[in-house]
């Protein structure tokens, strides 16, 4: 008698499980149907806003100019009278007014900042000088960082260097040390991001680091002319500033400014992709359109930030339409519904971020060295 009544109890069992597998299913395939829907509402919605409002750009760029000029004069004239505390106190807003500057040169690498290709070069290239990066192969650099973002078979120069937690397990303890060291906060931010703007970009460098069993990297002959070209504009530009005012003001006053705008510059590029529910897949499942929505944060910053930063806290909407001048990335995200519904990061958000270093297949999030 226990025994028909323990099968029939399987059977039951079994179809209950059938049953739930094919809800799930169906649930799963609906929620797929409703996300790409709203992809391609958001993707109709953002095209609307990639036109370039000339008034706007020039005014922009030169009121950034005018200000960031206005806060290093300031500086040197404080340095000169001796209150050179009084500078570093200063640094700061310089630095902030440098990372405006290096969106505007970021816009004109999308070739969104003017509908003329050679102003956004021209403008581009006269950024770069103050921002120490130069602009020709950051440009194609990052526009690679755009066509690959969130695809596993992709990464490469332009991004963040991120393992799966199989790549990590699998390392060497030589090259698994490697990957730690170059994932800590304070060597990837603090030490990292004003070693990297200041002198390893003036190398044509673009290859893997050592733990990279995945990488796209640019060939030298691709990148030493543009390195080369603001190689050569930095010897003549900060030189002649080091002979009409010294080299230690010269130092004194660019060094610190330079380092703020790295520093921040850096941990923004960070928090853009780099946080826990966001978006890694191979192909066939990878999808630009996916990437650039569910892979890209919405960072949300109070103003002056938000100006100060170009409004790339909105990244999503960014990556998924460079073409959009920062100047309009706002007006975009408060004209759509799809938009707004989608999730934000606070500043407190972002903080946990920093401990997130690989990426976990299995449960399709990033995690951090001990969770793996």
């Amino acid at each position: 008698m226990s025994q028909p009544l323990s099968a029939a109890f399987s059977r039951n069992i079994a179809k209950f499980q059938e049953a739930a597998e094919h809800a799930a299913e169906n649930f799963s395939q609906g929620a797929s149907a409703a996300r790409e829907d709203m992809l391609r509402r958001i993707v109709k919605h953002c095209a609307q806003f990639q036109t370039v409002d000339l008034g706007r750009s020039l005014g922009q760029a030169a009121l950034s100019l005018s200000l960031y000029i206005a806060a290093v004069a300031l500086m040197i004239l404080a340095v000169k009278a001796g209150y050179w505390p009084l500078a570093l106190v200063m640094s700061p807003v310089a630095g902030m007014l440098l990372v405006k500057l290096f969106t505007i040169q970021h816009d004109c690498g999308h070739g969104s900042y003017f509908k003329n290709k050679r102003a956004n070069h021209l403008l581009g290239f006269i950024v770069s000088l103050l921002t120490f990066t130069p602009y020709g192969f950051w440009r194609d650099a990052h526009n690679r960082h755009h066509a690959s973002s969130g695809d596993l078979d992709r990464r490469g120069v332009g991004g963040v260097d991120t393992l799966t937690v199989p790549e990590y397990r699998a390392l060497p303890p030589a090259k698994r040390a490697i990957y730690r060291v170059y994932r800590h906060p304070l060597v990837m931010i603090v030490l990292g991001a004003p070693l990297y703007f200041l002198v390893i970009q003036r190398l044509p460098l673009a290859g893997p680091m050592p733990f990279a069993e995945v990488y796209q990297g640019m060939k030298v002959r691709h990148i030493w002319k543009s390195v080369a070209a603001l190689n050569l504009g930095l010897v003549v530009f900060y030189g002649g500033l080091s002979l009409w005012l010294g080299l230690g003001t010269v130092a004194l006053v660019f060094l610190p400014v330079v380092s703020i705008a790295a520093w921040v510059g850096a941990w923004l590029f960070f928090v853009q992709h780099q946080y826990e529910d966001t978006y890694w897949a191979q192909k066939p499942e990878w999808s630009m359109a996916e990437a650039a929505v569910f892979g890209s944060s919405h960072y949300k910053l109070p103003q002056p930030l938000r100006w100060l930063t170009g409004n790339i806290g909105l990244h999503h909407i960014h990556h998924l339409a460079s073409r959009i001048p920062n100047y309009r990335l706002m007006e975009c995200y408060r004209a759509s519904e799809d938009l707004l519904s989608l999730p934000v990061m606070t500043i407190r958000d972002s903080i946990r971020c920093a401990r997130l270093a690989l990426w976990c297949p299995a449960r399709r999030k990033m995690v951090s060295f001990a969770a793996a």
